[in-house]
């Protein structure tokens, strides 16, 4: 099974907010997820993110591929 952590939108009509998820590569993108691992608020100055750093390193140890956007924001929190 291919997991990757991606983001999944909560927000409303023109309100995007994320979550940062643990998910099969195959499932949707609002679809089913294994763990939420953090939250992305793009529309805060600055943008807040907010991660569990114990989960996502669990999760990069156990193999799981960050997406382009949630690698970015790894790097941005100094997690990676």
């Amino acid at each position: 099974m291919a997991v990757r952590m991606r983001l999944t939108r909560v927000g409303s009509k023109k309100n995007p907010i994320y979550r940062v998820v643990v998910a099969d590569a195959r499932a949707p993108r609002d679809g089913r997820f294994i763990e939420i691992v953090g939250r992305y608020n793009p529309q805060t100055d600055p943008s807040t993110i907010e991660l569990d750093e114990a989960k996502v390193k669990d999760w990069l140890s156990k193999g799981a591929q960050p997406s382009g956007p949630v690698a970015k924001l790894i790097k941005a929190a100094g997690i990676g």
